[in-house]
Formats: structure tokens, sequence, C-alpha cells
């Protein structure tokens, strides 16, 4: 083959790669049911910081992270989210605590839920909260090792 021929060859074999864009930057997943894009079960995540305790978000005060939709009780929950959602969010995108530190995802239950060291875990039933509980340092360790494994695989 000619090099000329060559050349044009080559350059029509790497053409696709040279036009298609580069893939973005994956978001870290956010658990959401299955029909629906709303995080946290339509709970405020700020209630559970200022309240202590979960409080029903409204269709009226949204905001979008991480690819989900965060409802609020008021406008001024979801003013302090946006300030800083990395703190509200809750951890390993509201999947369950318990099932992230075993190497799996969980959805998280807005219900079972505790606040360790300023950050928001959830868990998916009451018997796994008791359970994740026993061990809190613990689970919180193995799930912090394991998260951007289970991570990369969504």
């Amino acid at each position: 083959m000619k090099p000329r021929a060559l050349l044009v060859a080559l350059l029509m074999a790497a053409s696709p790669m040279l036009i298609l864009p580069a893939p973005a930057a994956a978001e870290p997943p956010v658990y959401t049911d299955l029909f629906s894009d709303v995080a946290v079960q339509g709970y405020d995540p700020v209630a559970y910081f200022k309240d202590g305790k979960p409080s029903k978000g409204s269709k009226d005060f949204t905001a979008e992270y991480h690819g989900a939709t965060f409802r609020f009780a008021s406008g001024a929950n979801r003013d302090v989210f946006l300030g800083n959602p990395e703190k509200y969010a809750p951890q390993y995108g509201g999947y369950c605590a318990w099932a992230v530190s075993q190497g799996y995802h969980a959805k998280g239950d807005a219900r079972f839920w505790k606040i360790v060291d300023g950050k928001l875990y959830l868990n998916y039933s009451a018997s796994v909260q008791q359970k994740w509980e026993d061990d809190i340092p613990g689970f919180i360790a193995k799930a912090d090792e394991t998260w951007p494994d289970l991570n990369r695989q969504r």
C-alpha cells in the first residue's frame, strides 16, 4: 500500500474517535425510587439537622443535585441545602449505609436514619438500622472504603 493511501486509511479508521465527545465525569449515584427522580423519598434532608426528625418536603421547594430532585419543607431549607449540599445530602447517595458497608446497594429508607459526625446516614429498615448501630464507626469505615467501587458500578 502506498504511504498516502495508508495515511488516508488510518485517518478514516480513527475519524470516529476524533468526533466522539469525551465521556462526562460520572456523578455519584443518588437513590431514587424506580419511577421517580425524587431523593430521600421526598423528605427534606435539612430537616434532619434542624428539627432532629424527618419532615416531608414539598413539590414547591425543590433543588436538583447529582441528577436527583430533593424536596424541602420550606424555601429557607432549600437555600440552606444549596449553600452546602455535600453537608446535607445523605451519605452514599441515600443508599443503605449498612448495605454499602457489606459491598452492595440497597435502598435507604428516610425513616431509618442517624446523623454521625455531622453526616446523614440512611438504612433499609429498623432491623438493619439496629444492626448498623452495633458498630457505627466500623460500618462507616467499611462503607467509605467500599463506596468508590460501588459508585463506579452504577
